[in-house]
């Protein structure tokens, strides 16, 4: 029982760096162009 204060209080942080990570890739625009990136990759020069 004593393990859920160190693992409840880990979990909580880990959703929230989760979070900041992909409030971060959608701000800097990471999201923007998907489609283009992946015609990107299929074409061959």
């Amino acid at each position: 029982m004593d393990i859920l204060f160190l693992l409840i209080p880990l979990s909580v942080v880990l959703v929230f760096f989760i979070l900041g990570a992909l409030g971060w890739a959608i701000h800097r625009g990471q999201f923007e162009d998907v489609d283009r990136e992946g015609e990107r990759i299929l074409e061959h020069d």
